[in-house]
């Protein structure tokens, strides 16, 4: 079954969430609307007990191709439109998710697009996705994390060519950086994205859990508190299982 949002579908397939931004017409930019309805769907899935690993696409042919320049001429500045897009923390309830997230890339993944991405734990790219940050050519800078998820994932040379000239980056390129995890057929794409969140919707969802947060806490922490935090978490796990 999907329930269809105005800007996001969202089902459910055995223990996978399944979310495809549905504005095609527009590339799937992100705006205000994009931003309330994926907001209520990862409370559901955050909330649901049978839900084990989420997939992210895309309806058409583009992923997200950034945000809906468009909402910009609505609000009385390019900067209060965007203070608007970012009052609710979608992006704190991405991080916070304990659950194992699978992007599925095709076509554009730009800017807030490719922010979205790189929340997620694996990126999976079709053939012919394109990566790029191109904020800084609109005398902006990325402001839903990309200056700090890009350099985590690529090293700071690699993320500050992305960030500073705002070239695009084709699916190959990507894999070889290590953007992306695999790049597939565009045909092929959906289908494999599923595959992988089966098989970690497969694992023990506490060892996930745990393992998700020493993840995304460890690098901000000394290596003595990250090693710390790593054996807190593995006999919490050790202690769990029935003797």
């Amino acid at each position: 079954m999907t329930t269809n949002f105005q800007s996001v579908d969202y089902g459910k397939e055995g223990p996978l969430a399944l979310i495809h931004l549905n504005r095609p017409r527009v590339r799937n930019a992100y705006n205000t609307v994009m931003r309330d309805d994926l907001y209520q769907v990862l409370e559901a899935v955050r909330d649901d007990p049978e839900v084990r690993a989420l997939v992210l696409a895309g309806r058409g042919p583009d992923f997200c191709a950034g945000a809906d320049l468009t909402e910009f001429g609505t609000a009385p500045s390019m900067t209060a439109a965007r203070r608007v897009r970012w009052e609710r923390d979608l992006w704190g309830l991405f991080l916070g998710l304990d659950k194992p997230m699978v992007a599925a890339i095709q076509g554009h993944c730009i800017g807030s697009g490719l922010e979205m991405a790189l929340l997620c734990d694996l990126r999976i790219a079709a053939e012919d996705a394109t990566f790029a940050m191109p904020e800084v050519r609109l005398g902006l800078i990325a402001a839903a994390g990309g200056t700090q998820t890009l350099p985590r994932t690529l090293g700071p040379g690699r993320a500050q060519e992305m960030l500073l000239t705002g070239r695009e980056v084709k699916a190959q390129e990507a894999l070889e950086w290590g953007l992306v995890t695999r790049v597939v057929p565009t045909q092929r794409l959906e289908e494999e994205a599923r595959e992988v969140a089966a098989a970690l919707a497969a694992l023990d969802p506490a060892a996930v859990a745990a393992l998700k947060m020493a993840l995304s806490h460890g690098p901000d922490l000394t290596l003595t508190q990250a090693l710390d935090l790593e054996d807190r978490l593995a006999q919490r796990l050790l202690q769990a299982r029935p003797s």
